[in-house]
């Protein structure tokens, strides 16, 4: 399959000002409530999302923890406190909705990739190969942009991800939050939400670092 190996860049995002008007009550922007994002991100396009982060956001807390380890029959039921960098929502290309609190006290590896990227396709296999292997210890989970659903959808057949949560963020919301200017990017998060890299990695330098914070 001939693919574009050229670099797309989004466009910097102009600074978005939320007004809260709340008589004398608290606003609970956790997980439970679905953070929103302004009108032409969350309302137009596939993902609601809080304010950016950045590598040096920290934990915090909100309304209702998670069970550590996410969710499902073996989940742990110690409650855990979700990073700034989980309080997102999502939806997969397969049009269900993804809840990033759900990944809450693991390490987690977001993949920011195109479907005409060149360079994404030399990675995809890789990240085929070892996903479901760190699927409940170092989630990766894939953020699709810069085209279309159909093409992106084709990607993700082409080289058998669908075994990993692949979101569509064609409006590039997600892009933006965690300030993505390029593909192929990987963020990598520590357990407790820190990004710990931010950057290219190549198949054997990404196998190396899901190996190690798997422990």
């Amino acid at each position: 399959m001939s693919r574009s190996s050229g670099v797309r860049r989004w466009m910097p995002a102009a600074g978005l000002a939320a007004v809260l008007l709340a008589a004398g009550c608290a606003v609970d922007a956790g997980p439970a409530g679905a953070p929103t994002a302004a009108p032409g991100s969350a309302a137009s396009g596939p993902s609601a999302v809080a304010a950016p982060v950045s590598a040096a956001s920290g934990p915090s807390a909100v309304a209702s923890p998670v069970p550590a380890g996410g969710v499902g029959p073996g989940a742990s039921p110690d409650p855990v406190r979700v990073p700034e960098a989980l309080r997102f929502t999502g939806t997969t290309l397969d049009g269900a909705a993804f809840p990033a609190a759900a990944l809450a006290g693991r390490p987690v590896v977001l993949w920011f990739w195109a479907p005409w990227c060149a360079t994404c396709a030399s990675q995809a296999w890789t990240v085929a190969e070892i996903a479901p292997r760190y699927r409940d210890t170092v989630p990766i989970v894939g953020v699709a942009g810069l085209g279309e659903r159909a093409a992106m959808r084709d990607f993700v057949a082409e080289f058998d991800l669908a075994g990993t949560p692949q979101l569509d963020d064609r409006e590039g919301a997600l892009w933006r939050r965690f300030k993505v200017v390029e593909q192929s990017t990987f963020v990598v998060l520590d357990r407790n939400g820190r990004i710990i890299h931010q950057g290219f990695l190549d198949g054997e330098s990404l196998t190396r670092r899901v190996a190690e914070l798997a422990g």
